[in-house]
């Protein structure tokens, strides 16, 4: 890999500090997860960011309520509650940004800077409703008898003097962006919400608040904080060296990294990073990120999840009785990403039996299972299937296409279907009947080595997916030493058959989705 070659950058949304991470949370983080791990498994050089955003009037509150400093509570909550989840599901994140960090803090200033000395920026009042919920100012459409849509709150009137930036110049530019590249926000439904947001006529933006002090100061103003909005956005770029010298280690890591590639982002706060966000890089004569994806809500009892409302569910809700990796399977491969989705235990609990338990997690029992009793614990001779090959190198051409354009369903059913595949032709040939006959011999080594080298296969497309079942898949085939770590296998040479060691112990292991017990209602 070339140092200069440009990263594939990936960022999730910034998560608000006011409380510890629910499962929708976690969905968009994983999907994060996933999409990074695939593409550094293609050999890319990737950077995967996420982190959680701290200023504001929200986070002030919270931490008031909870007889907090606000900076003592973000402390306390990302270092009990929001790392530790994420290390327990497995993320793999490069970087976590925290928006009080001075190396955020710092940026800001010196990005606002510049785009009040380039007219960006002008004095101005404001007056209207404003939601401390979605910190944000709210137009009338918005609100439902007084009360914000998103979190059934009265929203507050707010009248104070602020500097604004000057959204409304760049309502054109951004419409010929998405017109020129459909493919900068998606799915289509978002870019045509967007496209009409935008045609629908845009106001500047106020970027600034004088009423409280918990916020990175305006540096010409410094009885004013920036509004949390505009701060968090310039989170993507701060992390990576935004306005460090070109020539400084940060300009240089900027200039590897950016444009974002893909900004998963919740459909809820579309606006914020398909118009607000675009814009301001625009101002600054930056590039736009390549693609922002607005994925759907995670719905409970038809709404959308909500600490709140009561309805957030802890990811250790789910993973103390399924696992890590089921709980990252089924979020990607039960709800298209880019719709909404109902959270279900019934249907979670149905797919862990059918297709990791029974389909995935058997074939790998069955097959040490045989290669012990037949074998004794031996991987036969090196042998081809060619109907399998055929195969797999469909199933990687298929899995690829969808998963690098955030189909994650279809790519992870591809990968499955491959399983079913191969379960197929173990019943088909049926090596336990083989095995009654000594003449036999080769033919049942054969059955054996095909059915190890697909599950060398399976363990690698589904690595980004489920990291631990799929490592100590891994270790109980013995791949370990012959080819080096699982997460360093490559998808693109994936194909090549006969990558197995003949001779190589292949060791029963744990079972690696076994039987549940019963849930309690």
């Amino acid at each position: 890999m070339s140092s200069s070659e440009k990263s594939f950058y990936l960022t999730t949304p910034i998560y608000y500090v006011n409380d510890a991470p629910h499962i929708g949370h976690a969905y968009t983080t994983v999907a994060g997860d996933f999409l990074t791990r695939w593409h550094r498994q293609k050999g890319e050089s990737v950077w995967y960011l996420t982190g959680t955003d701290e200023h504001g009037q929200k986070v002030m509150r919270t931490a008031e309520s909870n007889n907090t400093a606000p900076q003592a509570w973000c402390d306390r909550l990302v270092e009990e509650a929001w790392k530790p989840v994420w290390k327990h599901l497995e993320i793999a994140n490069d970087d976590f940004i925290r928006t009080t960090e001075p190396r955020h803090m710092e940026r800001v200033q010196k990005f606002l800077q510049g785009l009040m000395e380039t007219g960006f920026i002008y004095e101005g009042k404001y007056e209207g409703p404003y939601c401390v919920g979605c910190e944000e100012f709210k137009l009338p459409g918005d609100l439902d008898e007084g009360k914000c849509k998103i979190h059934s709150k009265p929203v507050e009137m707010v009248s104070e003097t602020n500097w604004f930036f000057k959204l409304s110049a760049f309502v054109q530019p951004l419409l010929d962006h998405y017109k020129k590249n459909p493919q900068a926000c998606e799915p289509a439904s978002a870019r045509n919400e967007v496209v009409a947001f935008l045609e629908g006529g845009v106001s500047d933006l106020s970027i600034s608040r004088s009423t409280f002090n918990w916020g990175i100061p305006v540096p010409w103003d410094t009885k004013q904080v920036v509004y949390v909005w505009f701060d968090a956005l310039l989170n993507y770029a701060t992390a990576v060296g935004l306005t460090d010298p070109a020539d400084s280690k940060g300009g240089e890591f900027f200039k590897k990294t950016w444009p974002a590639d893909v900004h998963l982002v919740g459909k809820d706060i579309l606006r914020f990073h398909a118009v607000i966000w675009p814009a301001m890089l625009m101002a600054a004569n930056l590039p736009v990120p390549k693609k922002v994806f607005a994925h759907g809500w995670l719905l409970v009892g038809g709404e959308k999840m909500s600490k709140s409302k009561l309805t957030g569910i802890a990811p250790s809700d789910i993973t103390n009785h399924f696992g890590v990796d089921a709980f990252r399977y089924y979020f990607m491969r039960a709800i298209p990403f880019g719709s909404d989705g109902s959270f279900s235990w019934e249907d979670m609990s149905a797919r862990y039996t059918s297709e990791l338990a029974n389909d995935f997690g058997n074939l790998a029992s069955r097959l040490a299972a045989m290669i012990e009793k037949y074998c004794a614990g031996i991987l036969p001779a090196k042998a081809t299937e060619p109907s399998l090959v055929e195969a797999l190198q469909k199933t990687i051409s298929s899995a690829d296409t969808a998963i690098t354009a955030l189909d994650f369903q279809t790519g992870i059913n591809a990968i499955m279907e491959f399983c079913k595949t191969v379960n197929g032709y173990v019943t088909a040939r049926e090596p336990w009947a083989v095995a009654k006959d000594p003449s036999r011999k080769a033919e049942l080594d054969e059955i054996l080595y095909n059915t190890a080298e697909s599950l060398r296969a399976l363990a690698v497309l589904l690595h980004p997916i489920m990291p631990i079942s799929t490592a100590k898949l891994w270790n109980s085939l013995g791949a370990e030493s012959s080819l080096g770590p699982i997460a360093s296998q490559k998808i693109g040479e994936l194909s090549s058959w006969g990558q197995l060691k003949p001779g190589s112990t292949i060791s029963k292991g744990e079972i690696l989705f076994p039987r549940l017990p019963e849930l309690e209602n």
